[in-house]
């Protein structure tokens, strides 16, 4: 499949998962546009489309994203080949662009389906709590498993398992979590070694501590407010052997997903239209 390139696609999050489908849409031929919070929330930064929010700019799979200031900054990427992140809010682009399709990749759906199937031709969701047919056209399994990049045009993904995928051995007990509610502060970065039981950082001074020896693969923003019990990062046990700055398997399979609902949609057959 090989879009006309004056076809825009509007990306609401490009966090790692959503920036597997940004590549997946710029090799497509497709022009995209980030629409990104000015802190995102994205842990994996380093393979993240997002992070040009706050240094400027970010090469992830051979895609560069600039951080856009204004309406001719998004223009400029676009015309050379780039992804803008606009990070003003999505009104105040005042109609300049109008979207072909409207990809949610903010994995907000259960707190918040805040999203209308008429908000462009084809508006695709990615995971749970957003329904296809009544939100949007298409909704993207995000879980690992057989449906990985499943296209549903009818219900919702399967819910999340709050389990990440295993690596080496180890799956729950790769996750950072903060222990308290309250505002998260890095000790340690991103790609740094660290052992079991060693404090990578703090929720309001109580430690967040890794529960095994590995790498840094992912890791909150200093700044953010998070519920006690909340996700604030991930430890890869294989250490120095980690992917930190590949796009993962996973993010690639959901982006295939994203091109195929595209099809289908530009076909003419858009699931609830």
């Amino acid at each position: 499949m090989r879009a006309d390139r004056s076809k825009t696609v509007f990306m609401r999050g490009c966090g790692d998962l959503g920036t597997g489908v940004a590549l997946a849409l710029v090799a497509a031929g497709y022009r995209v546009l980030v629409i990104e919070r000015p802190r995102p929330t994205t842990l994996r930064r380093q393979v993240a489309l997002s992070t040009a929010a706050i240094e400027g700019r970010v090469t992830v799979g051979g895609v560069e994203a600039v951080h856009a200031e204004t309406l001719d900054a998004i223009d400029e990427a676009l015309a050379a080949g780039q992804v803008p992140v606009w990070t003003r809010g999505e009104a105040a682009l005042g109609g300049r662009y109008r979207p072909d399709a409207i990809v949610d990749a903010r994995l907000r759906g259960l707190a918040e389906p805040s999203l209308d199937k008429a908000e462009a031709p084809v508006v695709i969701a990615l995971g749970p709590g957003y329904v296809a047919g009544r939100h949007c056209h298409y909704v993207i399994e995000t879980n690992r498993g057989p449906s990985l990049g499943a296209v549903l045009e009818r219900g919702q993904a399967e819910p999340h398992t709050g389990v990440p995928g295993t690596v080496a051995g180890e799956a729950a007990r790769r996750i950072l979590r903060s222990p308290v509610a309250g505002v998260f502060t890095g000790i340690r970065g991103l790609g740094e070694l660290v052992e079991a039981g060693e404090v990578v950082g703090t929720v309001d001074g109580v430690p967040v501590r890794a529960r095994l020896s590995g790498m840094i693969r992912g890791l909150l923003l200093d700044g953010h407010a998070v519920p006690a019990g909340k996700k604030v990062g991930d430890v890869d046990p294989r250490g120095a052997d980690a992917p930190l700055s590949e796009p993962s398997d996973k993010s690639a399979a959901i982006g295939a997903g994203v091109l195929e609902a595209l099809r289908r949609g530009e076909g003419g057959g858009r699931a609830g239209a």
